[in-house]
């Protein structure tokens, strides 16, 4: 183990190199860059045994990674906003084919207009195209989840594509220390991809193929949803692995963060959480129940994670980087799905913060908190807004 000084992105791309990736499809985009820039480097300075391949589009290079999965490959590539949104005919193909591509997404706004900051409309944009979504807190965390996603979409009973979020900026281009395991711990942990089924020259394999209404398609639906529910307990149990590994707690669906005996509990993703956590602290300085839980996976979605905080607390109050238009905020909808069914189920309030990069503070969030201990609720309320001159 050693500890490097490494942007969120340098991170992903260590953690590619020691997941020993044979195949990177590359096509550049801001913030994702110089993730897929690393990576060449590494292949050039022969650090990474891979075959580069810079593509003209992410449609192409999510095309190239289903490919090269196919073959029976480790494949990566990187994407962010815009271009993940073009990538999303092939994402279907990707988990519909079961094939365990591992993809970085840094968390960047959608268009229009042109914004480069950090927003997670793209990734739940693409929350019900069969793929595995853990969301990072730290540098260090995406590198471990880069690692993690691996190892769980090669499993023979998950074989299912894991994209990776880092928020744009907060952790893209941010410096923070890492501890980087050494190569033969991580070959402990992540052995090579065995595939179950590969295109192999002389050989007649059907991947894809058609099916009419009366024969597999619907089966074939049923089994990928059958293995996104495996994935849970894959999650957790590769969380534990790692964390024997290379010390630390364990990373499961949700970490939570003085939940104990909380009366509130604050529940967010990505980076948001460092805010929260100090939010958390202050009210806990004043005699407050209030507690954090932040939320990891987004798919496989961690609904009994969720209905145990509800057991306990009276109110959950979510912050969260999207909004799904004519809905609310796609995080609180599934919370409050989640939460159905308990005999005294807590109010959720839903919080719209921080979209297109607009800054979140400890001051923000407290104020949500403050609302909460008055039994304020909203079903969905904008932070920050400013009015539009029409």
């Amino acid at each position: 183990m050693t500890k490097e000084l490494l942007s969120g992105n340098d991170a992903v791309a260590e953690g590619v190199r020691l997941a020993r990736a044979e195949v990177v499809a590359a096509y550049p985009i801001t913030p994702q860059t110089t993730i897929v820039e690393r990576l060449a480097e590494m292949v050039a300075r022969h650090e990474l045994a891979a075959e580069y391949i810079p593509v003209e589009s992410e449609h192409s290079a999510m095309a190239a990674s289903i490919g090269a999965s196919l073959t029976g490959a480790r494949a990566f590539t990187a994407t962010s906003s815009q271009g993940l949104a073009l990538m999303h005919e092939m994402l279907h193909w990707a988990s519909g084919q079961r094939v365990p591509v591992v993809m970085a997404n840094v968390n960047r706004a959608l268009a229009p207009p042109w914004n480069i900051w950090v927003d997670h409309s793209d990734s739940m944009a693409q929350r019900d195209t069969g793929w595995i979504q853990l969301y990072a807190e730290t540098n260090e965390e995406a590198l471990a989840s880069v690692l993690q996603a691996y190892r769980v979409a090669e499993d023979p009973e998950v074989l299912l594509p894991a994209m990776v979020m880092l928020d744009a900026f907060v952790l893209s281009h941010t410096y923070m220390p890492v501890d980087v395991p050494s190569q033969a711990a991580v070959d402990s942990f992540l052995p090579r991809y065995q595939p179950v089924a590969r295109v192999e020259p002389g050989s007649m394999q059907l991947f894809g193929s058609f099916s009419p209404p009366d024969l597999t398609f619907m089966e074939f639906r049923r089994d990928t949803a059958l293995a996104m529910d495996r994935a849970r307990q894959k999650l957790l149990q590769a969380g534990k692995d790692y964390a024997r590994l290379v010390g630390g707690e364990p990373l499961g669906l949700i970490d939570e963060y003085r939940t104990e005996d909380a009366e509130i509990v604050l529940l967010a993703l990505g980076s948001l959480a460092a805010a929260a956590r100090d939010t958390v602290d202050e009210f806990r300085r004043n005699g407050q129940k209030v507690g954090l839980a932040r939320l990891r996976s987004f798919r496989p979605f961690p609904e009994e994670e969720i209905r145990s905080l509800g057991r306990k607390a009276h109110s959950v109050v979510v912050v969260e980087r999207a909004h799904s238009f004519g809905s609310g905020g796609p995080v609180a909808t599934e919370v409050r799905s989640a939460l159905l069914g308990l005999p005294s189920p807590p109010a959720v309030a839903s919080y719209i913060a921080g979209l297109g990069g607009r800054e979140v503070t400890p001051k923000h969030l407290g104020a949500l908190v403050e609302r909460a201990t008055k039994k304020e609720t909203p079903r969905e309320a904008w932070v920050g807004v400013k009015e539009l001159v029409a």
